[in-house]
């Protein structure tokens, strides 16, 4: 499960930055290098890095999100790009960028998401739009998604994007509804759900709900996909990539990426039997937030810390 879709949570800033004083660990950042924040967000992670670096240093910060660009730091050696970080290695070329020294990626969703109804990722509020883009000038989406996919797209959707077990029925019941009237709100949605809910459980499965159309809305296995091949190719030998993960796709999708450079996780052997791979791992186990720091911030405490470096 994605817990940044707890919504029994306060609201909170833009965004508390999970693993900080690990991810700058781990980055081993030198002072004059050059490094990429995948996913700027509130920038915690960002300013951070800023404050490792020399004055030689840079670092560029993407996010696909306008709102995100209202927290761009203001600093000659820090760069904003508004995009998607699969362009990555599009905006290093623009740049003229050969090669970056590290990289990270944050792939929680911000607490400012969540807290915004409007943005509708969360359930918290009945009259919240399902919309759910990341990136507000793409076209699809949740609303759009529930109520014109084929049944057959959809069981994909929670089939890939959620652990839950009645997801027949799930979609049964999302299109009887929208035959009635169109999926336009979370309490649309709610109410369409409603029968399959077991009370004790309501919120969790409604979360995985939730995470399961933010995950098809925002094309984000897919766009994860991408961006693990292109770090190959702009991390300089020797620089590091790290990935903060939330739910076991994505965690799997990245651990087996780096244990064996490729997307499927197939090991090769060399004639003597090592594991023929461009990546050093330097986390066999994933580092996950202390119980001091889950209290401070609750919605870190699914976050998994896996750290790479280029070989």
């Amino acid at each position: 499960m994605d817990i940044s879709t707890n919504d029994n949570m306060p609201s909170l800033p833009y965004h508390i930055p999970a693993l900080l004083p690990e991810v700058i660990e781990a980055l081993d950042i030198h002072p004059d290098g050059i490094y990429a924040d995948a996913t700027f967000g509130g920038g915690g992670h960002s300013r951070a890095i800023i404050e490792a670096l020399g004055p030689d240093g840079r670092l560029f910060g993407f996010d696909q999100d306008i709102d995100a660009a209202a927290n761009a730091i203001p600093d000659e050696r820090f760069t904003f790009v508004r995009s998607n970080f699969r362009y990555m290695p599009n905006f290093m070329r623009f740049h003229e960028v050969d090669a970056l020294d590290g990289i990270l990626a944050d792939l929680g969703v911000s607490f400012h998401h969540f807290d915004d109804a409007s943005r509708g990722f969360t359930f918290r509020d009945d009259n919240a739009p399902l919309d759910m883009r990341m990136n507000q000038r793409a076209q699809s989406t949740a609303a759009d998604l529930l109520n014109n996919s084929s049944e057959d797209a959809l069981l994909r959707i929670f089939r890939l994007g959620s652990d839950l077990k009645n997801i027949g029925r799930l979609v049964k019941a999302i299109m009887t509804a929208r035959e009635k009237k169109p999926i336009m709100t979370s309490a649309d949605l709610r109410t369409a759900v409603a029968p399959l809910l077991n009370p004790k459980n309501e919120k969790k499965d409604l979360a995985q709900i939730y995470q399961a159309l933010r995950i098809a809305v925002n094309n984000e296995i897919e766009v994860l996909e991408e961006f693990l091949k292109n770090c190959l190719n702009i991390l300089k030998p020797g620089g590091r990539l790290a990935v903060i993960t939330y739910h076991s796709l994505e965690d799997r999708l990245v651990k087996n990426f780096l244990k064996s450079g490729n997307l499927e996780g197939e090991v090769e052997q060399d004639f003597f039997g090592n594991v023929k791979s461009p990546w050093k791992v330097m986390t066999r186990q994933p580092i996950t937030p202390s119980e001091e720091e889950i209290q401070r911030n609750p919605r870190s405490r699914s976050a998994k810390l896996r750290v790479a470096q280029k070989i």
